[in-house]
C-alpha cells in the first residue's frame, strides 16, 4: 500500500519530541499526549483529574452539556443503537438498506464513495431518529451534513467566505429543520400515532425530565446524526481503496479494525485538567487542555509492527493489553462512543455484502490527505459492478 501521507504527521513529531509534549493549538497551550499508559490513566479518570474539553468551533456547535443530559444521552443512544437494538431490530434494517444502496450505485457509471456513504449513513440515523419527518424537506439533510463536517475543524472566524461561517449557517438550518420536526410531534400531542422511534422516546420522556427543553432536543437530534455522519462513510471510502489494493484480504475479511486503525477519523480528543497533574517529573497546570493522540497510539512502532502498513492479520496476534491501551477509535473508558457496536455492525454488513456480490474499480480521485483530520480531495470514484458468479 502506498504510504498515506500525513499533514500532521504524527510519527515523526512523536520521534522528535517524545510521547508527551507541549505545544500550541491556535494561541491556546496544549499536552499532546501519545504515551499509552499515561492516556489509560486519564481516560480512567473523567470527572475527576480531567473533564471533557472542545474546541471553540466544536463548543460552539455542539452545547455545553450537564453530566445529568450526557447520561441521559449515552443511556438513549444505547437503547436504540446499542447491541440489544441491533439484535432486535437494526441489523435486518441495516443489510435491507446495504443491498438497496449497492443495487443503486452498480447501476451507474461511476460513485464517488465517501459522499454517496455519507447519505447513506445519515438517511438511515434520521429514520431511526425521527422516521421519515424530513423526506419531503427543500434541503436534504445528509446534503447539508458534508459540508458541515469541513468547517468543524477550521479556525473560529465567523465572517462570510469562511469555512467556519458557512458551518454555522448550516447548523442553524439543521437546527431549524429538526425544530420544526419536534413542534410537529409536540403539537399533534395525544392524537400522535405512535412511530417509536428515538423522537417518540424523547417526548415521553419530557414528561418527567425538566432538561429535555425545545433546545436541548433539537440539538441531541442533531449530535446522534452528526456522529454517524463522517466516521462511517470516512471509514467505508478508506475501506474501499485497501481492499482494491489488496486482493488477498477478501480471502480472509479481516479488515474493519485495521481500517479503523489507520484512518483515525478523528487526530485525538481533549481533556481539560481539573487540578495540577504530576507526570514524568513535570506537572500539568490545572485548566490546561491535554489532546489524546489516538493516531500517534495507532501508528506507535513499539506496539505495531511497521504500522503505516495495511496488515488486517496483524489482530490475529495483538494482545489484549495493546488493544485496550493502544487502539481507541470510539474513544475509550467511561465515555467511549456509545454508538460503537452500532458502527461496527453498519461497516461490517456492509463490507460482507460489497466483498460477496459486488466488484469495484477506482475510476479517479483517489488520494488521501489528514487537514488535520482524514480527507479524500479529489473523491473516491468507483465503478460498482455486481458479481456474475
Amino acid at each position: 500500500m502506498e504510504r498515506i501521507i500525513l499533514c500532521f504527521n504524527v510519527v515523526y513529531v512523536r520521534l522528535r519530541y517524545g510521547p508527551i509534549f507541549r505545544t500550541n493549538v491556535a494561541g491556546r497551550p496544549v499536552i499532546v499526549t501519545a504515551d499509552p499508559e499515561f492516556n489509560h490513566f486519564l481516560l480512567r479518570q473523567d470527572g475527576k483529574l480531567v473533564d471533557t474539553w472542545s474546541m471553540d468551533t466544536f463548543a460552539e456547535v455542539f452545547d455545553q452539556a450537564t453530566q445529568s443530559s450526557r447520561k441521559y444521552t449515552r443511556s438513549l443512544t444505547l437503547n436504540h443503537f446499542g447491541v440489544e437494538a441491533l439484535k432486535g431490530k437494526l441489523l435486518p434494517q441495516i443489510e435491507v438498506m446495504v443491498h438497496k444502496t449497492l443495487s443503486n450505485w452498480s447501476s451507474r457509471e461511476s460513485v464517488e464513495v465517501k459522499s454517496e456513504t455519507v447519505t447513506m449513513a445519515i438517511d438511515f440515523a434520521a429514520r431511526q431518529i425521527f422516521s421519515g419527518d424530513l423526506e419531503n424537506a427543500p434541503l436534504k439533510i445528509s446534503d447539508m451534513f458534508r459540508d458541515l463536517v469541513e468547517g468543524l475543524m477550521s479556525f473560529p472566524i465567523n465572517l462570510p467566505g469562511t469555512a467556519h461561517h458557512k458551518c454555522l449557517q448550516i447548523h442553524k438550518k439543521v437546527r431549524e429543520m429538526m425544530r420544526e420536526v419536534l413542534r410537529k410531534r409536540l403539537a399533534e400531542g395525544e392524537r400522535r400515532h405512535g412511530h417509536g422511534d428515538l423522537l417518540d422516546h424523547i417526548i415521553e420522556d419530557k414528561k418527567t425530565e425538566t432538561f429535555l427543553n425545545e433546545d436541548f432536543i433539537v440539538q441531541l437530534m442533531f449530535g446522534l446524526l452528526f456522529v454517524t455522519s463522517d466516521s462511517i462513510s470516512t471509514t467505508l471510502a478508506l475501506a474501499f481503496k485497501l481492499l482494491a489494493e489488496h486482493p488477498l484480504v477478501l480471502e480472509e475479511l479481516t479488515v474493519i479494525n485495521e481500517v479503523l486503525r489507520l484512518g483515525n477519523i478523528a487526530p485525538g480528543f481533549f481533556r481539560r485538567a481539573l487540578r495540577d497533574i504530576p507526570i514524568n517529573g513535570y506537572t500539568i497546570p490545572e485548566g490546561w487542555v491535554i489532546m489524546i493522540a489516538t493516531a500517534g497510539l495507532h501508528l506507535n512502532h513499539n506496539q505495531f509492527e511497521d504500522p503505516l502498513k495495511f496488515n488486517p492479520w496483524r489482530w490475529k496476534e495483538i494482545q489484549p493489553s495493546v488493544v485496550a491501551k493502544c487502539f481507541m477509535p470510539f474513544g475509550s473508558g467511561m465515555k467511549q462512543c456509545a454508538g460503537a457496536e452500532y458502527s461496527r455492525v453498519l461497516l461490517a454488513t456492509f463490507l460482507h455484502v460489497l466483498v460477496t456480490k459486488y466488484r469495484w474499480a477506482l475510476v479517479k480521485g483517489g488520494k488521501i490527505v489528514r487537514s488535520p483530520i482524514i480527507r479524500f480531495p479529489d473523491g473516491f470514484h468507483y465503478k460498482i459492478s455486481e458479481r456474475k458468479n
